[in-house]
């Protein structure tokens, strides 16, 4: 894999990764309240997962607005 992208490319490729891993963070997000109730040991793995792409995201958003979260956290 020794394909050479220009810097639109790249930054394109890291916005899809950003959309992604926000759609993901959502998803476990949801999944976790749900089951919050009826199955603790999984809302607290969808919990861990949750903030595990929050923390994708904040780098993924650093990277293409670089500076600008840092100031708002």
């Amino acid at each position: 894999m020794t394909d050479v992208v220009d810097s639109d490319e790249l930054l394109r490729r890291i916005q899809r990764a950003r959309d992604c891993a926000r759609q993901e963070e959502e998803t476990w997000r949801a999944r976790g309240e749900g089951l919050r109730a009826t199955d603790p040991e999984a809302a607290r793995e969808a919990s861990v997962r949750t903030v595990a792409y929050e923390a994708v995201l904040r780098v993924l958003d650093e990277i293409v607005t670089p500076g600008e979260h840092t100031a708002q956290d």
